[in-house]
């Protein structure tokens, strides 16, 4: 029989990658002409709040979805994937030390590396891929004729991340055993709370005051530093 191996599960927008595949992707697609100049109005106020710390990044993000679902219809999946190369070849450096370097551990000790993110697969399958990640989940488009219909295939499976896990454990011979999770807000609450060592990295609020409830560690990472909170992380 085949020995089972153990899974360490990461988010990876804000988690790993500092900042979110899916802005920096519809900001390219922006410049390059294939969404309008006009897509930015959906979400520049919402940017505009944040930025002024007058209300959450959620909605920021919310927004820039928006903007992201309100264009996607029609375009040429070719063209897009070109776009989408050119992000991740930019940006692939752009990691959390804290992550990287956790990553870099979890390898060594041949953890199964599982990401999970709901930024599209034309990106975060690419950025996971090459730091290492074994298997990526990420939101898959719906094609036709080589155009995108605007649809979003599987919707039920990948915003609900301990499903993905589940899954991933029963297909690839995986066990929860030592597992480690690491995630940045309250989405991924519902892995963290199947995995032996939680990490919340970056929390917000929500996930901040779930962790400190439960027990969980907190990692901060602020410029040169990186704060530890909660129990010791033992890998």
């Amino acid at each position: 029989m085949k020995q089972l191996r153990k899974v360490a599960v990461f988010d990876i927008d804000g988690t790993v990658f500092r900042s979110s595949l899916l802005i920096e992707l519809v900001d390219a697609l922006i410049m390059e002409g294939i969404f309008p100049q006009k897509t930015r109005k959906i979400y520049r106020r919402q940017y505009q709040r944040w930025l002024d710390r007058k209300d959450s990044y959620e909605k920021y993000i919310k927004a820039v979805i928006l903007a992201f679902e309100s264009n996607i219809k029609g375009i040429d999946e070719r063209k897009f994937n070109k776009v989408a190369e050119r992000v991740i070849a930019f940006h692939k450096n752009r990691l959390y030390r804290f992550t990287r370097d956790l990553i870099k551990k979890l390898k060594k000790k041949k953890y199964y590396l599982l990401a999970i993110s709901h930024s599209p697969m034309y990106v975060v399958g690419r950025f996971a891929k090459s730091i290492g990640f074994k298997k990526v989940y990420g939101r898959v488009l719906e094609t036709k004729d080589y155009k995108f219909t605007g649809k979003t295939l599987y919707e039920e499976l990948i915003f609900d991340k301990s499903k993905i896990l589940k899954r991933a454990i029963e297909k690839e011979n995986l066990t929860l055993k030592g597992s480690v999770g690491v995630g940045d807000t309250e989405s991924d609450i519902s892995f963290l709370k199947m995995v032996e060592r939680p990490i919340c990295f970056n929390p917000n609020i929500l996930l901040y005051k779930y962790a400190k409830k439960h027990n969980w560690s907190i990692v901060v990472e602020r410029k040169d530093v990186i704060y530890k909170l909660g129990p010791k992380i033992r890998i």
